[in-house]
């Protein structure tokens, strides 16, 4: 499920609440943005699936809570 490889992505077991994913999410945004590694491209594909997984973490939470996260 894309929600299970999102939580694999951001480094998480299991989502108690919403903040967790995103303390995880600006984490690892930080410790791998391209203005922190210039040409690196591995830091820079890492950096979005971390984007990409707090996306779909977020429009999950979303779904189930009905409100804008």
């Amino acid at each position: 499920r894309d929600e299970m490889r999102a939580l694999d992505v951001l480094e998480l077991e299991a989502v108690g609440d919403f903040k967790a994913v995103k303390a995880s999410y600006r984490r690892l945004a930080k410790e791998h943005h391209p203005d922190r590694h210039k040409g690196d491209k591995e830091a820079a594909k890492r950096f979005h699936a971390v984007q990409a997984a707090y996306d779909v973490l977020k429009k999950a939470e979303e779904r189930k809570t009905g409100a804008k996260v």
